[in-house]
């Protein structure tokens, strides 16, 4: 949930480069994972330690971080897990003589009872986190050793719960001590240099190699060393074997000159589904995916937030094309489902980041009652893929803002790609309609940009009218009620409207209770014939209590004479619906937000990957 960077600098970069500026810098590109307060520690010729409540900007402007001076720091910007939002609460945290200071993402699950044994033993605490009692952990174990990292290891030994820890202390001043375990951790080696962070944009101006540390290392990088250990076996890690070069530039991780990341990222859609579409129609292992899942007994596919819509997605259009009953489930809910499963079973993992905590621990009950595992992921070598038995990549490069919007059309696209494969495979797709989806998704990112392209300007108009409203309908039927749940996500997540999604034939069940003169309603309206009628009388049901109703649909459609507005996409086949019909929907959200005047890149009370329960 948060984000941590620590640079060492040899005497040469020293000179260089400001360890504050390195720090910040850093920070900012890692603040999509939290931004309620932020902190610095750095070692010149004692420790120094500077953070607050607040946004990095603002805190900058008041605490000087960009000014630092020194060869070793690390820094942090909070989620809120433990503790409110305070200057107090603000990481690094310290021991009692302020020898150690300590930034963590995570959350410990037996922190009280290690605090309480430190109290007794008369150690003083400053703050409601769980993340104070590591610095004085430390403290404790080095009155006894005399060896920091002997000590640093032995704390992190007691630790139980998720962490990626970064230490400092003016005992050793050229070193950064890190440990991992389910919160994601990298190393950014450089000549002369090394960094540590949460996320491979924080390092990417300064180095392409990185290595992605594992659970359960431990170590320390120095300027000219990156030390790493097994902690569960205790064996020395040959980092060279883990190095991995960034193919992605800076320039995909900044703005680039639009106003916020959300609408970058929205006009880079159609890059991201054809480098998508590209490396699936060259990987190697979906022979491999579509042999599991032909072979599978029971088929499940998960996910959590916008992954779970993806997830729905393909367990509609698998179903459909392939006849195989395909169950999807939110992720966190998984023990109701794991009774059920057994060897032969498959499961779908669907993950932006691959450390999502929810969708992780879901991967490793199924794997433990022998079920097989397929992941999707858009970040080589994270957790979630680590762990699974095959990985499909999506190829959308960073995604910085706190809503996911590459991260569904590249996910669709791909799981897209592999129904129609397993269509193929177990001998039920129709050729015809095979080679149509086929051509449809090879032609994917020109649907988008003619998606973008047509809904800019009714999007604005759009989002207008339902910014002014305090509650919305999103609804749709089939294949396109995933796509309608993703778009009600996204006006709740940046413009702060309550929006809920729902089958539209449910609508007479009890939610139409709800709509009077003006109440928005926004239709999905997949290209397919059948659910296009269906929607017809959806559509009259809510024009008949004064709604103000949008459809977002095919050019053409017989819908548009009911509509108060419609705003037309290329027609494609049903099961591109998420491609053609998702672009509409996500600007909607995004010029709601900005039209109340709200920060879509940073929606409160929200973080870019979660993981934590």
């Amino acid at each position: 949930m948060c984000g941590i960077i620590g640079a060492c600098l040899g005497s040469q970069a020293c000179m260089n480069l400001l360890i504050g500026e390195i720090i910040f810098n850093g920070l900012l590109r890692l603040e999509y994972r939290g931004y309620d307060s932020a902190g610095v520690a750095v070692i010149a010729d004692e420790l120094m330690v500077r953070k607050g409540k607040g946004k990095l900007i603002e805190l900058n402007a008041r605490l000087s971080f960009k000014e630092l001076r020194g060869c070793t720091g690390i820094g942090h910007t909070r989620w809120a897990t433990h503790g409110v939002p305070n200057d107090i609460n603000a990481h690094p945290h310290v021991d009692c003589r302020k020898m150690f200071a300590v930034v963590h993402n995570g959350v410990l699950e037996n922190f009280s009872e290690l605090k309480r044994v430190l109290k007794n033993r008369g150690h003083v605490f400053a703050s409601d986190t769980d993340t104070e009692v590591i610095p004085h952990l430390v403290e404790e174990h080095y009155y006894r050793t005399g060896n920091v990292y002997e000590s640093f290891k032995e704390a992190v030994k007691t630790l139980k719960g998720s962490y990626a820890i970064l230490l400092v202390t003016s005992l050793e001043p050229f070193k950064i001590f890190f440990a991992k375990k389910d919160s994601p951790l990298i190393i950014g080696l450089g000549e002369g240099f090394n960094l540590l962070a949460s996320d491979i944009p924080a390092v990417l101006s300064h180095t392409r190699s990185v290595v992605v540390i594992r659970d359960y290392w431990v170590g320390f990088i120095t300027p000219d060393e990156a030390f790493v250990e097994d902690l569960a076996s205790g064996r020395r890690v040959e980092v060279k074997d883990y190095i991995r070069t960034v193919e992605w530039s800076l320039s995909e991780a900044e703005k680039s000159g639009y106003p916020h990341f959300m609408l970058k990222e929205i006009y880079e859609q159609p890059r991201a589904v054809m480098e998508t579409l590209y490396g699936a129609l060259n990987d190697q292992l979906i022979p491999e995916a579509i042999k599991l899942l032909t072979d599978a007994g029971k088929i499940y596919v998960t996910g959590a937030g916008t992954s779970f819509h993806a997830a729905e997605h393909f367990s509609i259009t698998g179903t459909r094309l392939a006849g195989k009953p395909i169950i999807s489930f939110i992720s966190s809910e998984y023990d109701t489902y794991l009774p059920a499963t057994g060897e032969g079973d498959v499961l779908i993992v669907v993950s932006q980041s691959g450390e999502t905590m929810d969708s992780l621990k879901a991967l490793r009950a199924f794997k433990r009652r022998g079920v097989r595992i397929i992941a999707v992921s858009n970040v080589i070598d994270s957790a979630i893929p680590r762990e699974s038995h095959v990985t499909l990549y999506t190829r959308a490069g960073p995604e910085i803002g706190v809503a996911a919007t590459k991260t569904f059309t590249t996910q669709t696209t791909l799981l897209t790609y592999l129904a129609v494969r397993l269509g193929e495979a177990v001998g039920r797709l129709d050729v015809g309609e095979g080679r149509e989806i086929l051509g449809n998704i090879r032609s994917a990112g020109s649907l988008v940009k003619e998606a973008l392209e047509s809904a800019e300007k009714l999007a604005k108009k759009m989002a207008t009218a339902i910014s002014r409203s305090s509650s919305a309908y999103y609804l749709s039927r089939g294949v396109g009620v995933p796509v309608a749940k993703e778009g009600a996500l996204k006006i709740k997540e940046v413009a702060y409207v309550h929006a809920e999604s729902y089958p539209a034939g449910e609508s007479k069940h009890g939610p139409i209770a709800l709509v009077e003169n003006s109440f928005p309603v926004v239709f999905v309206i997949p290209n397919d014939s059948y659910l296009e009628a269906l929607l017809l009388g959806n559509i009259e049901e809510m024009k008949a209590r004064g709604a103000y109703v949008v459809g977002v649909g095919p050019e053409g459609s017989r819908t548009m004479e009911l509509l108060n507005e419609f705003l037309p996409v290329p027609r494609a086949h049903w099961a591109l619906a998420p491609v053609t019909h998702t672009v509409p929907l996500q600007l909607i959200a995004y010029y709601a937000a900005v039209e109340k005047g709200f920060d879509p890149d940073k929606p409160r009370n929200l973080a870019k990957t979660v993981t934590v329960e």
